[in-house]
């Protein structure tokens, strides 16, 4: 049975796809094709893992055409080689993160840059921040199994604290998180990245 392609090219920059959308062509199918940015096939692979359906469900990829996308699909080495599978990082708040997830001070991105706020994170056991910073960015890291990359910003133009690991926990002032660009619907003061080595999803090539 050929795949399913579910087409999201239309989402905006920012924008995820609606739960019931993603539900409403995933849901059953043996194999699917997501066209579109990093986000969409973030939701898809969501999807299969609350429906317990990760790594039954083979999963293909065509990128958009922006910069998140094209650099996924690099880290992924996308259209070579064999299906293989791949872990996957999840949040407490039930999300996926494929690209990028970022934590800031509440308000307009560009504004919340410069914006300091309070937080106490460790990566593992290791204590990468405990005071006021500008912002955390938090990137799977595809060259390595069940591990992320993680960035602490205390100041702008200031050296970047950099550690790796396989969780992030972060207890905070209230502040903002994006996951691959799409802001989460709401302020929170405690946040968790982590590989979670019991999932594993597999890539198309």
């Amino acid at each position: 049975m050929p795949a399913r392609q579910f087409d999201l090219r239309g989402l905006a920059p920012g924008q995820g796809p609606s739960k019931r959308h993603v539900a409403s062509v995933v849901d059953g199918v043996d194999e699917v094709v997501v066209q579109g940015p990093v986000q969409a096939l973030a939701a898809v692979l969501n999807r299969l893992w609350r429906t317990e359906r990760l790594p039954a469900v083979p999963v293909g990829w065509e990128p958009a055409d922006d910069a998140a996308s094209r650099g996924l699909a690099r880290a992924l080495d996308l259209g070579s080689g064999a299906e293989r599978e791949l872990p996957l990082v999840r949040d407490d708040h039930g999300g996926v993160l494929l690209a990028a997830g970022r934590v800031t001070a509440l308000g307009e991105q560009r504004a919340v840059l410069s914006r300091r706020f309070g937080a106490q994170a460790y990566a593992d056991s290791t204590l990468v921040a405990n005071g006021p910073v500008t912002r955390i960015d938090v990137r799977p890291d595809w060259t390595a199994v069940d591990r992320i990359s993680v960035a602490v910003v205390q100041l702008p133009l200031r050296p970047v604290r950099r550690t790796t690991g396989r969780a992030l926990q972060i207890a905070s002032e209230p502040v903002q998180v994006l996951r691959d660009g799409v802001p989460f619907d709401r302020e929170v003061t405690k946040w968790t990245w982590y590989a979670d080595d019991r999932v594993r999803w597999r890539l198309r090539p």
